[in-house]
Formats: C-alpha cells, sequence, structure tokens
C-alpha cells in the first residue's frame, strides 16, 4: 500500500479504546511501532490524556490498561451520529426540509475561553458564521448545541431560532448560499484523498494475502484516522445544498466496503470499539446500496 497516513497518537489511543472502556498497553505501542511510532512517544502522549483527565491508568509497561473517563466515551460518541446520518444522506433517507437551524450568543469577554469554545463547538457541528455571534446549519443541531452550553455554562447566553427565508445580500438560493458559506472544495479535496487511501487498502483487505491482528488494527486506525479528517469539517450538508456527483458519497461506499472486509477477517477476538461500531453503520450503509 501506498500513501502514508499522519495519525496524531492522541488519535491512535481514542480509536483503539475497546468495548468495555480500555485500551491495552500492548496493542498500543504495537500498533504504533507499525505506525512508526516511537515508545517514548506514546508514552507522553498517555501521560497527557492522564493528566487532562481523559484516561486513569493501571499497571506498569505493555500489561497495563488504561481507562477511557465517562468525558472521553461523552465527547467520542457524536461522532457516530454523524457518521450514521452521513449514510443516511448518501442512501437519500434524510432529505433537508427547507429549514435553517440558528444560534446565536452574546457571552461576555469576562467568559472569554467559554466563548471560543462554544463558537469552535458550532463550527465543529457543521456551523457557518454569518455575523459576530450567529451561526447557520442546514440540519437539526439543537441537542447538540444545547448540551454545549450547558457543559460550557453558557446557555443563558444562547438564542435559537429556525427559518425558510435566508439571505445574504442578492443571495437567497439555497445551493448558492452554501456554496458561498461553507468551504466546499476544500472538503471535496478531502474526500478525494480519503478515497486515494481507501481503494489500496480494500484491495489488501479484499485480496488473499493473510493479515495478521496487528495489520488489521493499523489498517483500521488509518481508514478511522483519514475518515475523521474529512468529516470533521464536513457540515454534512443535505444533498439538494451540494454539487453532485459529490466525492463525500463516494468515499464513504468505499469506507463501507473496507470495513466490512475488516468484519469478516475479524475472528472474534477482543477488538476495539471502532470495529464494532463502524462496522455497524457500515453494514446497514452496504445492505442498503445492495437491496
Amino acid at each position: 500500500m501506498t500513501d502514508h497516513v499522519e495519525i496524531p497518537t492522541r488519535m491512535l489511543v481514542h480509536a483503539l479504546i475497546r468495548e468495555d472502556g480500555t485500551v491495552s498497553a500492548d496493542e498500543l505501542y504495537t500498533v504504533a511501532a507499525t505506525l512508526g511510532m516511537s515508545d517514548q512517544q506514546v508514552r507522553l502522549c498517555v501521560k497527557r490524556l492522564v493528566a487532562e483527565g481523559r484516561f486513569t491508568h493501571e499497571g506498569r509497561g505493555r500489561k497495563a490498561l488504561l481507562h477511557a473517563t465517562e468525558d472521553t466515551t461523552h465527547a467520542l460518541a457524536p461522532n457516530a451520529d454523524f457518521l450514521r446520518h452521513a449514510f443516511r444522506q448518501d442512501a437519500g433517507l434524510a432529505p433537508w426540509d427547507g429549514v435553517w437551524h440558528l444560534a446565536a450568543f452574546a457571552v461576555p469577554e469576562s467568559a472569554r475561553t467559554a466563548r471560543d469554545a462554544l463558537r469552535e463547538t458550532l463550527v465543529h457541528l457543521g456551523g457557518a458564521p454569518l455575523q459576530g455571534g450567529l451561526y447557520v446549519c442546514a440540519n437539526t443541531w439543537e441537542p447538540y448545541v444545547e448540551d454545549a452550553a450547558q457543559r460550557l455554562g453558557a446557555h443563558g447566553a444562547l438564542t435559537l431560532l429556525t427559518t425558510t427565508d435566508l439571505r445574504r445580500g442578492d443571495t437567497r438560493e439555497p445551493a448558492e448560499l452554501a456554496r458561498h458559506l461553507w468551504p466546499l472544495q476544500e472538503i471535496a479535496d478531502r474526500y478525494h484523498r480519503l478515497s486515494h487511501i481507501a481503494r489500496p487498502r480494500l484491495d489488501h483487505l479484499t485480496g488473499r494475502a493473510a493479515l495478521s491482528p496487528s495489520a488489521l488494527l493499523t489498517i483500521a486506525v488509518e481508514l478511522a484516522a483519514e475518515l475523521t479528517r474529512a468529516m470533521e469539517p464536513d457540515p454534512l450538508l443535505p444533498p439538494q445544498l451540494l454539487p453532485q456527483p459529490w466525492p463525500g458519497t463516494q468515499a464513504r461506499e468505499l469506507i463501507a466496503r473496507c470495513w466490512a472486509a475488516l468484519h469478516e477477517r475479524d475472528h472474534g477476538e477482543a477488538r476495539p470499539a471502532l470495529f464494532r461500531l463502524y462496522a455497524d453503520i457500515t453494514r446497514e450503509a452496504a445492505h442498503r446500496a445492495t437491496h
């Protein structure tokens, strides 16, 4: 396989969380070495994650176990919701209802940290800035926005509203608005790269050569990392607002096939939660595509 995938050590640790919330240090160091990471790099990352309260640590060396805290598990959960929604959009099961969802906030300078965090959260959830403190999204995002505002202590400064009549200057046609509000070409380029990364790995997974458990884990982590890079800045706009054909649809179809192949090679050993989670979501998508 060609095309090296850069994987932050933190992302690797998150990717190897098992369904019981633990990460095996032995598995972590083995996969990290396959990806070209040093033991020291892994140790420093683990130390930071424990210091930040994202994991607790039990045992020593390769026999150690990391335990994801509730906050870590909670922070990773919405990503599964977004992936599931993206596949539903690809299958034509989540058509746009023509409603724009807006969020506005007025957080004082004295709470700058909360203000900046809320702004970052709105962008992460697919929002685009209209003007100071006002963001728009094409999907129902209110539960996620309110949850973030509550955690940041800014719920009282949050205003939510919806509209079917959004204009910016003379622009009011929805797809044209989307082109102005979101960097669609940059997002498309990330999906082109995801497809480029996924194709040779799919060939590898569907070939006859035997693959060790650590090789399978490495491919899974590479695919998860590249999928995250493509999807995190993606507002998941409904197909009606996107240029067609949209490269995200093709890239996710390739990912679904990769994950189906990974699942077939899984022999029932303890696997990271992402194996089950992505396998379930992508199997549903593959099933819809063939029926």
